[in-house]
């Protein structure tokens, strides 16, 4: 399995792969798409600075700093609201995987029919 390093200071296992061969396509995306809505603000429907910081220790990330979660924040935010959507989010975890963006193993995503999450 391929590791990300972020600042060569936290190593990530790159599961996102044989979640895929194990679940399916549709199956991964449901459950990006339940991730998303651990982390995110339930009023607002986004993650913001604040639900993050709040779901960081589900992550294993405790001990995070503020830059290091406006940082996390700002590498997914396509449209500078400053928070992820569903859609910002999947696109974020899809980048973060070696794996998935590989382009020998991409084509899992031929089978699933991208709709509204």
């Amino acid at each position: 399995m391929a590791q990300l390093a972020l600042d060569n200071s936290v190593e990530f296992e790159d599961y996102f792969p044989s979640m895929i061969a194990r679940l399916g396509a549709e199956g991964f995306i449901g459950e990006l798409c339940s991730g998303f809505r651990l982390l995110m603000d339930c009023e607002k429907g986004l993650i913001t600075f604040e639900s993050l910081k709040r779901n960081s220790f589900l992550l294993g990330l405790n001990d995070m700093g503020d830059e290091e979660i406006v940082l996390m924040l700002m590498e997914g935010d396509l449209d500078g609201d400053g928070a992820l959507s569903q859609m910002e989010f999947c696109i974020l975890m899809f980048r973060l995987s070696p794996g998935l963006m590989d382009g020998s193993k991409r084509c899992w995503m031929d089978d699933f029919e991208v709709s509204e999450m």
